[in-house]
């Protein structure tokens, strides 16, 4: 992306804005957080340097002097190879993205090349290099190379043929082993850049902000968390640690890093009392210590600039479930007695994995959204009696019961639960996603 730079000149000299973020953002500059400058002094015209990708993304500009830039794609995909040519004074400026293949030829003498860069330089990262005569990669030097000033380096790095092209940033899935952290191995199986963690892993109150190098990740996606509804009334500093300090830890890491954090939340932040399915902006007001905990998680996600808070209910995975339950239940005869003032959506983990990539590879904007199952909301009775139905089984085995009487005599404390769980899904629809009917979702789960 190149950009116009107002240079501003009297009998004294000259004076420019080199970088000014609220100006260059607005004009479509990414902000992409730099936090080093470098600046590259070249004596004699004909000094060629190039051509390096690094994993970093570069602010280009001319403190005094002029070049040839060339810019090579390093990156997978279909654009590899792809070159760019331009000539930059001090007027001029260009964003060069991560893995494209930066070199440049000075065109007078004394010329300042500067650069702003969004990583610091470190032998662990991973760089790509291109040979500058490379004739496939055919840049037209205005001087040409045997008359210019090359470092040894330069003159021995491979052809494009020979290169590997750089990857993009990293995904990182924590939580990794739980049922959503299975059903986002599925959605991604076969990508190389995604990796997962299990606690074992990452712990997430431990000391993220050394744990990796975090740079070379473009996405978080926090599938980790405390779900025992109930045991969160008892266990509170479990609950607390898992859902809202680890959470906070891993927003500022995505702060400090310019990573995208998708956090996964619930419909617990709500106390159910209103008549219609909840919207994104509604305020939460959490009855019990888990919805507590979640809702001071999403507070804490929305820290970092890039963030995806999705909210969702009702989940269903692999493992045990609701749905595994009473298709057991009917099977072994057991005549089950079921909640039936208690509305919402079934979420089976692949659809919210499904949901998860969509957001992240549209680019749709950042914020909170809800994403359940679709279709017509339904009691946990009603889901029962389907079940038992889909399964081969009399419906009519199920009794519906309240919510208090269910939980007349259970020991223990007893989390409040929302009684409407409906979340409005008319912003993910907006998105371009479409959440699968929940009824046609069970019914392939247990065919």
């Amino acid at each position: 992306m190149l950009f116009d730079l107002p240079v501003h000149g009297d009998q004294r000299g000259w004076f420019k804005e080199n970088w000014q973020r609220e100006k260059m953002m607005a004009a479509g500059l990414p902000d992409f957080g730099p936090v080093q400058n470098n600046v590259s002094f070249n004596d004699a015209p004909g000094t060629t340097r190039g051509i390096h990708a690094e994993p970093w993304d570069k602010w280009v500009s001319v403190a005094t002097g002029r070049i040839f830039g060339a810019w090579v794609d390093l990156r997978e995909g279909p654009g590899f190879g792809a070159v760019f040519t331009a000539e930059i004074d001090p007027s001029r400026a260009i964003f060069v993205p991560r893995g494209v293949g930066n070199a440049f030829q000075t065109l007078e003498p004394n010329t300042a090349y500067t650069y702003l860069v969004n990583d610091h330089w470190s032998p662990d990262a991973e760089y790509s290099f291109v040979n500058l005569a490379d004739e496939t990669v055919a840049i037209d030097w205005p001087i040409p190379l045997s008359d210019a000033q090359l470092s040894d380096k330069d003159r021995a790095h491979p052809r494009l043929a020979d290169v590997t092209p750089v990857g993009p940033r990293k995904i990182l899935v924590t939580g990794a082993n739980g049922q959503l952290g299975r059903a986002l191995r599925a959605e991604f199986d076969g990508m190389p850049h995604v990796e997962y963690a299990g606690r074992d892993d990452l712990d997430l109150t431990g000391d993220l902000a050394s744990a990796r190098r975090w740079r070379d990740y473009g996405v978080i996606i926090n599938a980790a968390a405390y779900t025992a509804v109930d045991g969160a009334e008892s266990d509170r500093a479990a609950a607390w640690a898992a859902n809202a300090t680890g959470v906070s830890a891993l927003a500022r890491v995505a702060a400090d890093n310019g990573i995208t954090l998708v956090h996964v939340s619930s419909d617990y932040v709500f106390d159910g009392a209103i008549d219609r399915p909840y919207r994104e902006d509604d305020p939460t007001a959490p009855a019990g210590v888990y919805g507590q905990t979640k809702a001071a998680g999403d507070a804490a996600v929305m820290v970092a600039p890039r963030h995806y808070v999705v909210r969702t209910s009702w989940v269903v995975g692999d493992g045990g479930n609701f749905v595994r339950t009473m298709a057991s239940l009917a099977e072994r005869g057991i005549n089950p007695t079921v909640v039936d003032d208690q509305v919402g959506r079934l979420t089976f983990t692949s659809e919210l994995a499904r949901g998860i990539r969509h957001l992240i590879e549209t680019d749709a904007p950042f914020g909170i959204y809800n994403l359940t199952g679709g279709g017509e909301p339904r009691s946990w009775a009603d889901i029962a009696r389907r079940v038992f139905e889909l399964t081969g089984h009399d419906p009519q085995r199920v009794t519906p019961v309240s919510t208090a009487e269910y939980f007349a005599n259970a020991a223990g404390p007893i989390a409040p639960r929302p009684a409407n769980s409906v979340l409005d899904l008319t912003k993910i629809e907006r998105s371009g996603f479409r959440p699968q009917n929940a009824d046609d979702s069970l019914r392939s789960y247990l065919a």
